[in-house]
């Protein structure tokens, strides 16, 4: 019943900027953490941004001062502005909420950053 769907990634050159979406249906959102992961060939799965259901906002290092999560609790969406992206940004980007002891994961987007 709870479903999360991300959207708006996609292929852009290096410098540039893209903003991903993850639509939230099931859940009491306004309360819920969100989270935004990505995942690169290769690598393990990161977790990039957290935005809490106070609105309050953490970052991995990689992405401090480039991308900024928020959040539209009318829209029942989190986002995530990506700015000044890098190649090493390429990445299936996932959007994830927890519950207890229950995961919940949309089923990726994939961003490319290239020239």
């Amino acid at each position: 019943q709870v479903q999360l769907v991300e959207s708006g990634g996609g292929l852009v050159q290096p410098g540039g900027s893209l903003r991903l979406s993850c639509a939230a249906s099931g859940i009491v959102f306004s309360i819920r953490a969100m989270n935004w992961y990505r995942q690169a060939p290769g690598k393990q799965r990161e977790l990039v941004a957290v935005i809490t259901g106070g609105s309050s906002t953490n970052y991995a290092d990689s992405v401090k001062g480039r991308f900024t999560i928020s959040r539209d609790n009318a829209k029942s969406t989190v986002y995530l502005q990506m700015n000044s992206l890098k190649p090493e940004d390429t990445a299936v980007y996932y959007c994830n909420t927890n519950r207890g002891k229950y995961e919940y994961w949309g089923q990726g987007t994939q961003v490319t950053v290239s020239s």
